[in-house]
């Protein structure tokens, strides 16, 4: 390369769009487009400086060194800035205390509970519109950009419910009432189970879990009196840890202290053959030692077993999805004769099973009612929430069941089968109308039988075929469901 060239190369920018096309420089007067062709040039700095006109080469003579610098920084400017794209920060925020927020999971510093991600992206296939703008679809929560109302799943859960073949379900708070009780505490040899149950009631205050309130009321019913515990920590999926007179308390399940390395075996036989009997183990621990355990049942509902005999009529296959022991879950679904159990499934986990039998091609159904169940709803290709569940979990479904009976999943499909059957008739009432009326109206039949529809006769035939329509629509007032 030439000295010339060179010192063109690092005297004279460049304009940034047509630099590789040929030699297209910019004049450092007037930032106009310059060739190197141009007449108008000057030896300034050991190179050549180019200009579009006379004029701006006088300026430039006259005080080169202003022009010189402006040259330079736009040379600086016109250099594109490299910068890494900026690090997306998840912000998870507590569903009891929505003002809460940070960066990344952790638990809520005024309940304790597991903080969920802010807006949970939704699952591929799930669009969110506008109630009055239907034409505005996203493939996540937000608000609407015509109005700003709040946008919702797209209500396609009334056609898809007829094509379920599977419905996974909760456990605590849909197939069972969600109000669990105490029915068994436990010691090691030696133990107090009035004190280990206080210390438990005590540290499980500061929870806002459904086993959490069975422990307070339990002992409250007791006469028990609890204390406040320091230290609190919620551990997902497993248990709390916290301070309780000074001692240290944890109260959870087998993950929990296995994590922990504290040694249940002296309780294991025992915490089997409770769980046999379908109730909830929690093992306690003090001082870092196992102290006992403790049982809880959850009554199922008196609605359940008919509701699982008729969705079995239905050729419906039901899974239950929980996050209690093998044992515990398989006593329950036989007593309700399930399909099939998924259990001790963490929280985050729940959604992944869903996802699992609809990659085997499943047409799944889930029906829950907690916060930890929202992920797994949103996945479902319907979500089912329990109206007496959690706002969150009501959010993510389709389908909400005002009273929580399962037997409405029933009436929700016999339902969807109706409207699908009924919008099926008014398209072709729809399109029997038009196909006959709008030939005739156009003079179809004039050549060949003199028929021409009178104007006011076609409006009256549109009419009525709105007013069909709407009547056949309205029959869905008397389906039986």
């Amino acid at each position: 390369m030439s000295q010339e060239n060179e010192h063109h190369h690092h005297d004279q920018t460049p304009h940034p769009d047509k630099a590789a096309a040929g030699n297209v420089l910019k004049d450092p007067v007037c930032d106009m487009d310059v060739g190197k062709d141009s007449p108008h040039h000057t030896e300034y700095g050991g190179g050549k400086i180019y200009f579009c006109s006379e004029h701006c080469l006088i300026r430039f003579q006259k005080n080169p060194s202003v022009y010189r610098a402006k040259h330079e920084q736009l040379a600086k400017s016109d250099k594109p800035e490299v910068r890494a794209p900026p690090k997306e920060i998840d912000l998870y925020t507590c569903p009891m205390h929505p003002e809460v927020k940070q960066a990344g999971p952790g638990s809520c510093p005024k309940c304790a509970m597991a903080l969920e991600a802010e807006t949970p992206a939704a699952p591929a296939g799930t669009q969110w519109t506008c109630p009055m703008h239907p034409e505005v679809l996203q493939d996540r929560p937000g608000s609407c950009p015509k109005c700003g109302m709040a946008l919702e799943p797209e209500g396609e859960a009334i056609e898809v419910m007829r094509k379920i073949d599977t419905l996974v379900v909760d456990k605590t708070g849909t197939l069972t009432e969600g109000k669990p009780k105490v029915v068994a505490v436990s010691t090691v040899a030696g133990g107090d189970e009035t004190e280990m149950l206080r210390l438990a009631a005590s540290l499980e205050k500061g929870s806002e879990h459904p086993l959490a309130a069975a422990i307070v009321n339990g002992a409250g019913e007791r006469g028990i009196d609890l204390v406040e515990a320091t230290d609190f920590e919620s551990v997902t999926g497993k248990g709390v840890k916290g301070s309780v007179d000074g001692k240290q308390i944890v109260f959870g399940n087998i993950k929990l202290f296995e994590e922990l390395k504290i040694d249940l075996q002296e309780l294991v036989a025992k915490a089997e053959a409770m769980r046999k009997d379908g109730q909830t183990v929690m093992f306690v621990g003090v001082g870092g030692k196992l102290a006992g355990l403790i049982g809880v049942a959850d009554p199922i509902k008196e609605t359940t077993a008919e509701a699982i005999k008729l969705l079995h009529q239905d050729n419906i296959r039901i899974v239950m999805l929980t996050g209690d022991s093998k044992t515990t879950a398989q006593a329950v679904a036989a007593k309700l004769e399930l399909d099939e159990v998924v259990a001790e499934v963490l929280p985050g986990q729940k959604a992944e099973a869903v996802k699992k039998f609809q990659d085997a091609g499943r047409m799944v159904a889930m029906a829950g009612d907690g916060i930890n169940d929202a992920p797994a709803l949103s996945q479902a290709h319907v979500g089912i929430a329990m109206g007496t569940g959690t706002d969150i979990a009501m959010e993510s479904a389709g389908v909400t069941l005002v009273k929580g009976d399962l037997r409405g999943i029933v009436r929700a499909r016999l339902l969807s089968s109706a409207t699908m059957r009924n919008i099926k008739q008014n398209l072709f009432f729809a399109f029997v109308y038009n196909s006959l009326g709008v030939p005739i109206a156009a003079g179809a039949l004039y050549p060949a039988f003199g028929l021409l529809l009178s104007p006011m006769i076609a409006a009256a035939a549109m009419s009525f075929s709105s007013v069909s329509v709407i009547g056949n629509a309205l029959r869905l007032r008397k389906v039986k469901i």
